[in-house]
Protein backbone atom coordinates (compact mmCIF):
# COMPACT_ATOMS: atom_id res chain seq x y z
CA UNK A 1 0.00 0.00 0.00
CA UNK A 2 1.29 3.29 -0.89
CA UNK A 3 3.13 5.45 1.86
CA UNK A 4 0.36 8.41 1.40
CA UNK A 5 -2.87 6.06 2.03
CA UNK A 6 -1.12 5.04 5.23
CA UNK A 7 -0.92 8.69 6.31
CA UNK A 8 -4.27 9.43 4.66
CA UNK A 9 -5.77 6.45 6.91
CA UNK A 10 -3.49 7.59 10.11
CA UNK A 11 -1.47 4.43 10.33
CA UNK A 12 2.11 4.93 10.66
CA UNK A 13 4.46 2.15 10.04
CA UNK A 14 7.30 1.02 12.40
CA UNK A 15 10.69 2.12 11.80
CA UNK A 16 13.14 -0.17 9.84
CA UNK A 17 16.00 -1.67 11.10
CA UNK A 18 19.19 -0.52 9.82
CA UNK A 19 21.35 -3.49 10.29
CA UNK A 20 24.50 -1.95 9.52
CA UNK A 21 24.09 0.47 12.40
CA UNK A 22 25.44 -2.69 14.28
CA UNK A 23 28.98 -1.79 12.27
CA UNK A 24 29.28 1.64 14.18
CA UNK A 25 29.87 -0.77 17.60
CA UNK A 26 33.58 -1.00 16.70
CA UNK A 27 34.49 2.82 16.99
CA UNK A 28 31.56 3.43 19.93
CA UNK A 29 33.66 1.05 22.11
CA UNK A 30 36.88 3.09 21.42
CA UNK A 31 34.31 6.12 23.55
CA UNK A 32 33.08 3.62 25.47
CA UNK A 33 36.71 2.67 26.48
CA UNK A 34 38.19 6.30 26.66
CA UNK A 35 35.23 8.18 28.25
CA UNK A 36 34.22 5.70 30.78
CA UNK A 37 36.57 2.60 30.84
CA UNK A 38 34.60 0.31 29.81
CA UNK A 39 35.53 -2.50 27.62
CA UNK A 40 33.92 -5.35 25.46
CA UNK A 41 33.62 -8.80 26.82
CA UNK A 42 33.95 -10.47 24.13
CA UNK A 43 30.31 -11.68 23.88
CA UNK A 44 27.72 -11.02 22.00
CA UNK A 45 23.85 -12.49 21.92
CA UNK A 46 21.21 -12.96 19.28
CA UNK A 47 17.75 -13.23 20.76
CA UNK A 48 14.57 -14.54 18.46
CA UNK A 49 11.44 -16.00 18.62
CA UNK A 50 11.70 -19.77 17.36
CA UNK A 51 8.72 -19.76 14.95
CA UNK A 52 6.82 -23.38 14.00
CA UNK A 53 6.68 -24.69 11.00
CA UNK A 54 9.01 -26.24 8.24
CA UNK A 55 10.26 -23.24 6.84
CA UNK A 56 11.38 -21.95 10.13
CA UNK A 57 13.09 -24.86 11.34
CA UNK A 58 15.03 -25.30 7.87
CA UNK A 59 16.13 -21.34 7.97
CA UNK A 60 16.97 -21.89 11.87
CA UNK A 61 19.82 -25.06 10.92
CA UNK A 62 20.89 -22.61 8.23
CA UNK A 63 21.48 -20.26 10.79
CA UNK A 64 23.46 -22.21 13.27
CA UNK A 65 25.23 -23.95 10.61
CA UNK A 66 26.13 -20.14 8.81
CA UNK A 67 27.00 -19.03 12.86
CA UNK A 68 29.10 -21.76 13.27
CA UNK A 69 30.96 -21.55 10.09
CA UNK A 70 31.24 -17.56 11.23
CA UNK A 71 32.70 -18.52 14.44
CA UNK A 72 34.77 -21.49 13.59
CA UNK A 73 36.49 -18.64 10.82
CA UNK A 74 37.17 -16.27 13.53
CA UNK A 75 37.59 -18.55 16.07
CA UNK A 76 34.74 -17.53 18.02
CA UNK A 77 32.92 -19.64 20.83
CA UNK A 78 29.34 -20.40 20.34
CA UNK A 79 26.26 -21.63 22.85
CA UNK A 80 22.41 -21.48 21.87
CA UNK A 81 20.13 -21.59 25.40
CA UNK A 82 16.46 -20.83 25.33
CA UNK A 83 14.81 -18.23 28.00
CA UNK A 84 11.75 -18.93 30.30
CA UNK A 85 9.76 -16.29 27.58
CA UNK A 86 11.02 -18.82 24.46
CA UNK A 87 13.37 -16.76 22.76
CA UNK A 88 16.02 -18.56 21.80
CA UNK A 89 19.81 -16.90 22.22
CA UNK A 90 22.19 -17.41 20.04
CA UNK A 91 25.76 -16.28 21.89
CA UNK A 92 29.30 -15.88 20.54
CA UNK A 93 32.47 -14.92 22.66
CA UNK A 94 35.01 -13.67 20.76
CA UNK A 95 38.06 -11.38 22.11
CA UNK A 96 37.77 -9.28 18.78
CA UNK A 97 35.39 -7.51 18.52
CA UNK A 98 34.55 -6.41 14.62
CA UNK A 99 34.51 -10.41 14.28
CA UNK A 100 32.07 -10.16 16.85
CA UNK A 101 29.68 -7.74 15.54
CA UNK A 102 29.67 -9.56 11.82
CA UNK A 103 29.20 -12.57 13.06
CA UNK A 104 25.57 -11.10 14.83
CA UNK A 105 25.14 -9.52 11.61
CA UNK A 106 25.19 -11.87 9.61
CA UNK A 107 22.74 -14.45 12.05
CA UNK A 108 20.49 -11.04 11.68
CA UNK A 109 20.68 -10.93 8.47
CA UNK A 110 20.12 -14.80 7.51
CA UNK A 111 16.80 -14.45 9.65
CA UNK A 112 15.84 -11.54 7.69
CA UNK A 113 16.36 -12.48 4.76
CA UNK A 114 14.73 -15.26 4.93
CA UNK A 115 11.30 -13.16 5.84
CA UNK A 116 11.68 -14.08 9.90
CA UNK A 117 12.96 -10.60 10.80
CA UNK A 118 9.58 -10.26 12.68
CA UNK A 119 10.67 -13.27 14.80
CA UNK A 120 13.49 -11.26 16.02
CA UNK A 121 13.97 -9.37 19.51
CA UNK A 122 17.05 -7.72 20.02
CA UNK A 123 21.04 -8.21 19.70
CA UNK A 124 23.11 -7.42 22.88
CA UNK A 125 26.62 -7.12 23.32
CA UNK A 126 28.59 -7.07 26.59
CA UNK A 127 31.00 -3.94 28.35
CA UNK A 128 32.39 -3.96 31.57
CA UNK A 129 34.61 -2.43 33.41
CA UNK A 130 38.12 -3.81 34.85
CA UNK A 131 37.69 -7.40 35.75
CA UNK A 132 34.12 -7.62 35.08
CA UNK A 133 33.25 -4.37 37.26
CA UNK A 134 30.12 -2.72 36.60
CA UNK A 135 28.86 -4.70 33.74
CA UNK A 136 26.56 -2.46 31.16
CA UNK A 137 25.47 -3.53 27.75
CA UNK A 138 24.41 -2.33 24.47
CA UNK A 139 21.13 -3.68 23.19
CA UNK A 140 19.88 -3.13 19.88
CA UNK A 141 16.51 -3.57 19.52
CA UNK A 142 15.42 -4.69 15.51
CA UNK A 143 12.23 -3.41 15.26
CA UNK A 144 13.31 0.35 16.35
CA UNK A 145 16.73 0.23 14.55
CA UNK A 146 17.82 2.14 17.43
CA UNK A 147 20.70 0.77 20.74
CA UNK A 148 19.79 1.61 24.35
CA UNK A 149 22.31 1.03 27.06
CA UNK A 150 21.06 -1.62 29.99
CA UNK A 151 23.73 -2.12 33.25
CA UNK A 152 22.01 -4.73 35.32
CA UNK A 153 23.23 -4.75 38.99
CA UNK A 154 22.77 -7.33 41.84
CA UNK A 155 19.02 -8.18 42.90
CA UNK A 156 17.51 -7.09 39.36
CA UNK A 157 17.98 -3.58 39.90
CA UNK A 158 19.96 -2.05 37.24
CA UNK A 159 22.58 1.28 37.29
CA UNK A 160 20.36 3.92 35.43
CA UNK A 161 23.44 6.54 36.22
CA UNK A 162 25.89 4.24 34.62
CA UNK A 163 23.04 3.98 31.04
CA UNK A 164 22.74 7.63 31.08
CA UNK A 165 26.14 8.30 31.11
CA UNK A 166 26.49 5.20 28.47
CA UNK A 167 23.89 7.20 26.51
CA UNK A 168 25.38 10.45 26.62
CA UNK A 169 28.68 8.82 25.23
CA UNK A 170 27.08 7.74 22.48
CA UNK A 171 24.54 9.86 21.26
CA UNK A 172 26.81 11.03 18.37
CA UNK A 173 28.31 7.18 17.24
CA UNK A 174 24.94 5.23 17.75
CA UNK A 175 21.48 5.81 16.90
CA UNK A 176 20.37 5.88 20.56
CA UNK A 177 16.41 4.30 21.83
CA UNK A 178 15.03 8.10 23.07
CA UNK A 179 11.58 6.74 24.38
CA UNK A 180 13.29 5.60 27.81
CA UNK A 181 10.27 3.22 28.42
CA UNK A 182 11.78 0.83 25.39
CA UNK A 183 14.77 0.33 27.47
CA UNK A 184 13.77 -2.75 29.00
CA UNK A 185 15.54 -4.89 31.80
CA UNK A 186 16.63 -8.22 30.57
CA UNK A 187 16.99 -9.86 33.42
CA UNK A 188 19.29 -13.27 32.48
CA UNK A 189 20.59 -12.30 29.32
CA UNK A 190 22.94 -15.42 29.06
CA UNK A 191 26.06 -12.99 28.61
CA UNK A 192 28.88 -14.02 31.08
CA UNK A 193 29.02 -10.45 32.68
CA UNK A 194 24.69 -10.78 33.25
Amino acid sequence: MPRWMDTLLGRTRPKQSNLDALFGLTSAAVTLEARLGLRSTGEAAVSYKPASGAGFSATGDELAELVRFGAQQSESGLRVSDDTFGYRWVVLADPDLEDLVTTIHLANSTLESRGFGTQLLCSVFGFAGESGARPCHLVYLYKRGTFYPFAPRDGQRRDNEVELQVRSALADELPIEQDLTRWFALWGVPLSAA
